[in-house]
Formats: C-alpha cells, structure tokens, sequence
C-alpha cells in the first residue's frame, strides 16, 4: 500500500510538468543564477543530501543496534541486587 502511495506521488509531480515547462524553469534558472552559479549550487545540493542520508543511516543503525541488544537480553531472568544496611549501637 505504501509503495502505490509512493508511485501515485511520484506521478502526479512529474505528471504535472510537461517537457515545455521543465525547459522553461532551466531557462530561468540559468538566467538567474548564471553559468558559473549553478555548479556549486548542486555541489552544495548534493553535500546537504549525503548528510541527510549519512544521519538517516545512523539513526537506522543505532536503532537496529538497540532491537539487537534488547533480544539478546534473556526475559525469563531479572537481575536484582539487594542490599543489606547494618547498623551498629
């Protein structure tokens, strides 16, 4: 359900924008941000995108990381510790 969810977004975006209109929007963004521009605009455009998926893998590990340790931990044993207090007259 998810993945015709994820198609059915992808369509209607690129669904909307015909051949015309892309050509069009690249015009502009070359007249606007020049020739010279637009290398480190998409330089900087693709750091903030590994970064973004370098956090994403790290929180998918530690997460993995956790369910692992939490499996591993045996359920039918609790590990209390009880402590005596003497006190002396």
């Amino acid at each position: 359900m998810i993945s015709n969810f994820k198609a059915m977004i992808q369509t209607n975006l690129l669904g909307v924008l015909g051949t015309q209109e892309i050509i069009i929007i690249l015009v502009i963004v070359l007249l606007l941000f020049g020739g010279r521009k637009i290398p480190e605009l998409m330089r900087g455009l693709g750091r903030g995108v590994r970064e973004f998926n370098d956090a994403k893998n790290n929180v998918r590990q530690e997460i993995e990381s956790n369910i692992n340790d939490v499996k591993k931990e045996p359920t039918g044993t609790t590990n209390t510790t009880t402590t005596t207090t003497t006190t002396q007259p």
